[in-house]
């Protein structure tokens, strides 16, 4: 079957992903909340939040080489194994090292079913698909992050917190347990490739300076850190605030309400302004915005702030997947978007860490205004974006085929693009 047709993999995929996401979504201001009941200050929060991309450093590449030589789906149950572990074990740690340990864990297993399942919407959807099937699959993570945040507020709380985040950790980990029930038979069968057939790795080193690669790594990195902090760190300036649990779990729920609104009319943003331009806006009011929730305001100030950064935030990821994919080679895809992933990862890693010293030393709402520099840096980045979602690939002629047939395929190309956005207007999920 060929990529494009019968997307109810994607749909099952979507529904595999709300649950991981919607438990990791749960779980970090849990552990956050956990992290402040056990006696950790601003730095150690930081910390924490840092070590949970750690252990995916390490992994991202090599489960990105083994998955452009074969199959994604495996990595999914994998990744599900070890989010619902990571979520329980932490909620049952009672030192912060221990938590730090369980919180890199789940980070793992976060890493491991991204992976696999970007891979999947790659491999399994037509070239002028990416872009809608990319948001699609997004709408899955915004989700997590919509419903995640809310089922920790209601569950966090009261005189003993060290008790209740424990409870809503171990809630978490039986939550991403029910993503396994989506995920039979959501890969179509690939034929394994012999060694020879499938040549020479391609290095990391080309991949990284291939045009397009190092600006959707960066971009993604700054739009999920930004993502990250302010869950990791909202609950720390609701503490400061005096803004109840519950509020910042319905704040945060909000953000990701927005980004899912943003991704049902991402295609004819896409239309309307061209991918360049539109991440080119969305990073710099995400900028402004981040800036923003800096400033001592009302909670109904707060929520508008949180709703608009939501809509920005939405555009970054998806679109930095389809930059990703579109610009790396045909036989190095997965590794690209694991390249991506560990850019990802070096930006939670780091980006927590800075925050937390930040925080100790300017206020905890100062980390607020890294990101919006750092935002700010992306929307330069997007203005060197490459071409628009495929043109890259609509251009490229096969191995062993004439000029003939290339030209064709960009007709064709033309013709199925025009195809895409009609249905897309209908919306397939």
């Amino acid at each position: 079957m060929r990529p494009g047709r019968n997307r109810g993999w994607l749909l099952r995929l979507v529904i595999a992903f709300s649950f991981a996401q919607g438990a990791v979504s749960m779980a970090r201001p849990a552990v956050s909340y956990r992290a402040l009941a056990l006696g950790a200050d601003e730095r150690a929060v930081g910390v924490i939040a840092g070590v949970y991309a750690l252990l995916p450093l390490f992994a991202a590449v090599p489960l990105g080489r083994r998955t452009d030589r074969g199959r994604c789906a495996p990595l999914l149950p994998i990744g599900v194994v070890l989010i619902s572990g990571g979520c329980a074990l932490s909620g049952l740690a009672d030192s912060l090292v221990a938590m730090a340990v369980w919180s890199g864990v789940m980070g793992l297993g976060h890493l491991s079913f991204v992976i696999g399942a970007q891979s999947l919407v790659a491999r399994q959807s037509a070239p002028h698909e990416h872009d809608r099937n990319f948001g699609h699959f997004t709408i899955g993570a915004s989700l997590g992050q919509l419903v995640g945040p809310i089922a920790a507020g209601a569950l966090i709380g009261g005189p003993d917190m060290a008790r209740t985040s424990a409870l809503a950790l171990v809630a978490a980990g039986a939550g991403a347990a029910v993503a396994f029930t989506s995920l039979w038979r959501i890969e179509r069968p690939v034929e394994p490739k012999s060694r020879t057939a499938q040549g020479e790795r391609v290095p990391v080193r080309r991949i990284l300076c291939t045009r397009g690669v190092p600006g959707g790594i960066f971009i993604s990195l700054a739009v999920l850190s930004a993502t990250d902090i302010l869950t990791a760190y909202l609950p720390v300036v609701g503490e400061d605030r005096g803004i109840a649990p519950s509020v910042i779990g319905v704040l945060l729920s909000l953000r990701a309400a927005a980004t899912i609104a943003c991704r049902l009319v991402m295609t004819p943003m896409l239309r309307l302004l061209g991918r360049t331009a539109l991440l080119t806006v969305t990073c710099v009011l995400g900028a402004v915005l981040c800036a923003g929730i800096a400033l001592p305001v009302p909670v109904w100030a707060l929520a508008l702030i949180l709703a608009a950064l939501g809509f920005c935030l939405g555009v970054g990821q998806p679109l930095s997947m389809t930059t990703v994919v579109q610009a790396a080679p045909d036989d190095a895809r997965s590794t690209a978007l694991a390249l991506r992933l560990t850019g990802n990862r070096l930006g939670q890693a780091g980006a927590p860490a800075a925050a937390g010293l930040i925080a100790g030393v300017a206020g905890v709402a100062a980390p607020f205004v890294m990101l919006g520099a750092l935002l700010l840096v992306s929307s330069v980045i997007a203005l060197r974006s490459p071409a628009e979602p495929g043109r890259g690939e609509q251009g490229r002629a096969e191995p062993g085929r004439g000029s003939g047939t290339s030209t064709r395929r960009r007709a064709r190309g033309s013709r199925s693009d025009a195809a895409g956005e009609s249905l897309s207007r209908k919306g397939d999920i």
